[in-house]
């Protein structure tokens, strides 16, 4: 072969070389950050990255997750973010929302187990973590019900009612009619504040009130309420306000 000719397979090998998208040693980088140094290591955008990896495949990844966690504030509200709310992101396609989607039913589904092997009240944190995970990011308000037995077992879980942003509509006896139906001897009421801020309203507190007043004559205990938010939780009897 010519001098020529050889000069020609170098650029051309050359030339596919960079034509090798740059993102693919990022990617590889990246995972192997998440295998050696762990989760922690990795700010919520790159450990969102990963998540979208799978979806897709032939586009750096990088901007499009640093624009979620800039629309959203966190991974944790991007993941919890409403499909409806996703799909108003420009690159993030169907497939991408139900990677995210899969990471928020994982979650949920692990801490529910964890509630669920339990004894609930000796596993408190995990109650917690549970009801955080299922409803502090969500955008409505919604009423949720944990269904306990005469051992403080988990029969079930419940959400009961969806309302608007700052409001949902509670009825004690359909909550207290519920809980006989499933031979309930306790529950724990959960609802969730779209505004952040877990603070107990008035109306919180006198619901409560109500559901107590008509549970205790069947004997039904109330044995709290829960409030979640993205800046945290409340708890009304760790509040003293039942």
């Amino acid at each position: 072969m010519s001098q020529a000719g050889k000069s020609d397979d170098a650029k051309a090998v050359a030339g596919l070389e960079d034509a090798t998208p740059h993102y693919h040693g990022h990617r590889e980088r990246l995972r192997a950050r998440f295998r050696e140094a762990g989760p922690d290591a990795l700010a919520d955008y790159e450990l969102l990255e990963l998540v979208l990896f799978r979806a897709i495949p032939q586009r750096d990844v990088k901007p499009l997750a640093k624009t979620l966690i800039t629309k959203f504030g966190s991974f944790a509200e991007v993941i919890a973010a409403p499909e409806t709310r996703l799909k108003e992101v420009k690159g993030l396609g169907d497939a991408a929302i139900t990677e995210i989607k899969i990471v928020q039913a994982a979650a949920s589904r692990l801490v529910r187990g964890q509630v669920r092997a339990r004894t609930v009240l000796s596993s408190w944190s995990s109650v917690l973590d549970y009801c955080r995970t299922a409803m502090a990011f969500a955008d409505k308000e919604q009423f949720r019900i944990l269904f306990l037995d005469k051992r403080n077992q988990l029969i079930a879980d419940e959400v009961q009612q969806t309302g608007t942003v700052d409001h949902t509509p509670v009825y004690p006896r359909e909550v207290v009619k519920r809980a006989l139906e499933l031979s309930a001897t306790a529950i724990i009421l959960v609802h969730n504040h779209p505004s952040g801020d877990p603070t107990p309203s008035r109306a919180d507190i006198q619901m409560t009130q109500s559901i107590m007043e008509v549970a205790k004559p069947l004997g039904i205990s109330v044995h709290d309420h829960i409030i979640v938010g993205r800046d945290g939780h409340a708890s009304l009897k760790g509040l003293r306000l039942i």
